[in-house]
C-alpha cells in the first residue's frame, strides 16, 4: 500500500482543504508526508514479508483499526486547544493529550525508567 498523492489531493478538494491545511490540521509535518509519498509502500517490511510468504496481498489480513476514531477525537481536541492557545506548540499539546490517555501508573513507571537512564550527575560519592 502506498500513498496516492492525486487521490489525497482530490479528497482534500472535496473537503475544501489544501494539502498544506490538511497536514497542519492532522499534525503531520510536510517532511513526513513527502517521505511517505516517495515510498513504494508505507507498510512495514514485516507485514510485506508475511504477505509474500503467504502469497497474498497485505490487505488480505489487514483491517481498519477501531483506534482510528480515538485519533480523530484526539485531533479534534488538539484543534480546540490550539485555537484557544495559539502561542502553544501543537506537538506539545498532542504529546500531552496522548500521555493523558495512558494510565497514570504507566506514565510514572516510564518517567522513572527514563530518569534512571538519564543520571546526568553520575554516581554520588
Amino acid at each position: 500500500m502506498r500513498v496516492d498523492s492525486e487521490k489525497l489531493k482530490k479528497l482534500c478538494m472535496a473537503k475544501d482543504l489544501t494539502l498544506n491545511q490538511l497536514l497542519k490540521e492532522a499534525g503531520v509535518s510536510r517532511n513526513a508526508y513527502y517521505s511517505l509519498a516517495r515510498k513504494d509502500t508505507v507498510l512495514p517490511k514485516s507485514v510485506l514479508a508475511i504477505a509474500d510468504h503467504l502469497g497474498v496481498k497485505p490487505s488480505a489480513f489487514l483491517e481498519e483499526s477501531p483506534e482510528g476514531d480515538g485519533w480523530r477525537i484526539l485531533l479534534e481536541e488538539l484543534e480546540w486547544i490550539s485555537a484557544r492557545n495559539q502561542d502553544a506548540d501543537r506537538d506539545n499539546i498532542r504529546h500531552t493529550l496522548v500521555l493523558l490517555r495512558e494510565p497514570p501508573i504507566e506514565r510514572l513507571r516510564r518517567a522513572l525508567t527514563r530518569g534512571r537512564k538519564l543520571d546526568l550527575h553520575g554516581p554520588r560519592s
